[in-house]
């Protein structure tokens, strides 16, 4: 998974703006801009056929669905899936998914050119994220992985990943359509960058000089990753959200 700027990875904007549409909180035209973020198109397979996004919600309106929600599963990790292996399969691969809560059906986004692909799943119904738990994860993720950093002289070979670490006021806001819980506002925001802080600083191994430092910086790192995954799983996730 990896997350620019301010913006969501796709399926998580498919999941807040996809819910809204579904909650009657947002029109055709902001669904689509608020998904499509530059790309061209978004298209949904189905074994009737592939549609458009507003079609394809349409119809999974039509089947029960009352809500989108998001996740970011990794091997060994497969974070607000339940199966069957197939789909969390599918989306492991994509490192991204979304489940149509309340219609057992399940979108895996393909990134195809300038377009999105998405490809239509049976899937198991799963319990909610703790977006409590995700939250209080995230926050721990960082001061374990600043310390684990400040240990491995993050400073001297990536200066701007340890300023971004600590300084999370540098945080772009994260554009959210009407019903997102503030709450869940500000976990997305901070998760979508430290991502970015994950993402840079995986970029390269910096002045490593050992294969043994390159490992022990990516390994200090990998709290801070399956946290932001986490994060942004329950940030994105309506069925986990607090009540109104």
């Amino acid at each position: 998974m990896s997350t620019s700027g301010s913006l969501l990875p796709v399926s998580g904007r498919l999941a807040w703006w996809g819910t809204a549409w579904l909650r009657g909180l947002a029109g055709p035209d902001d669904l689509l801009d608020g998904v499509l973020a530059g790309d061209v198109t978004h298209v949904v397979g189905d074994p009737d056929g592939p549609s458009g996004l507003l079609p394809a919600l349409a119809g999974a309106r039509k089947a029960g669905a009352t809500a989108v929600g998001a996740a970011f599963p990794v091997a060994g990790d497969p974070v607000a899936l339940r199966g069957p292996r197939a789909f969390t399969g599918a989306a492991i691969d994509a490192g991204e998914a979304v489940v149509l809560l309340g219609a057992d059906r399940g979108w895996v986004p393909r990134q195809v050119g300038r377009a999105v692909e998405w490809d239509t799943w049976t899937v198991d119904r799963r319990p909610p994220p703790d977006l409590g738990e995700a939250d209080r994860g995230l926050r721990a993720a960082v001061l374990t992985t600043a310390n684990l950093l400040a240990r491995l002289d993050v400073a001297r070979w990536r200066p701007e990943v340890a300023d971004a670490l600590h300084d999370l006021r540098t945080a772009e806001p994260v554009a959210a359509p009407p019903g997102v819980p503030a709450r869940c506002l500000d976990l997305a925001g901070r998760a979508v960058h430290l991502g970015g802080v994950v993402d840079l600083a995986l970029a390269d191994d910096g002045a490593a000089v050992t294969a043994a430092e390159a490992t022990a910086r990516r390994e200090a790192l990998l709290p801070l990753e399956r946290a932001v995954r986490h994060a942004l799983t329950a940030a994105c996730s309506p069925d986990g959200w607090p009540p109104d």
